[in-house]
């Protein structure tokens, strides 16, 4: 994940100390899992170093300091050129659940069983996702990034019946 870019996106409505910068990536993906303390303040303080962000203000408003960091016309100008470029299509990349399968394969395992379990568990993610009321948070992106999540485990599922299919062929 472009973790540095998303918070620099995040950035780009405006300064925003780590806490509304974690808020909004969570709220971007509310589906997803929710973006680290550490990983904010982590990716914050390269991007300052990188010149990509700057801090703007320094204040505590009667609780702890918070820094609020700005974008950098660089940061920008990495900003609008990392949208602007295509990504790799992920041809080649085996993610976990392929990996558990070919192990189960070559260590004797059944992974009919652990086939079964995975199709069930992507069963109920999915109606999870289709039966989430909208909230009022819930506008265009939030349903795009909801429905790419919903689509990528109905294309799993596809797979776990194929792989299913093709086990009991053999």
């Amino acid at each position: 994940m472009a973790t540095a870019e998303l918070v620099l996106g995040l950035l780009h409505r405006g300064p925003a100390h780590g806490y509304d910068v974690k808020r909004g990536h969570d709220a971007w993906f509310p589906d997803s899992r929710p973006l680290a303390f550490g990983q904010v303040y982590t990716t914050l303080s390269r991007l300052e170093r990188d010149e990509l962000v700057e801090v703007v203000d320094r204040g505590s408003e009667g609780g702890p300091e918070r820094t609020v960091y700005g974008l950098t016309p660089k940061g920008r100008e990495h900003l609008a050129a990392w949208l602007a470029e295509p990504i790799e299509p992920a041809v080649g990349a085996v993610d976990e659940m392929v990996r558990k399968v070919i192990a189960s394969l070559h260590t004797g395992e059944d992974a009919t069983e652990f086939l079964a379990s995975q199709r069930a568990s992507h069963l109920r993610r999915i109606r999870e996702l289709r039966s989430t009321p909208p909230g009022p948070e819930d506008d265009a992106p939030a349903r795009l990034a909801r429905d790419f999540v919903a689509i990528h485990l109905d294309a799993d599922l596809r797979w776990l019946d194929s792989a299913a299919e093709n086990l009991r062929s053999t």
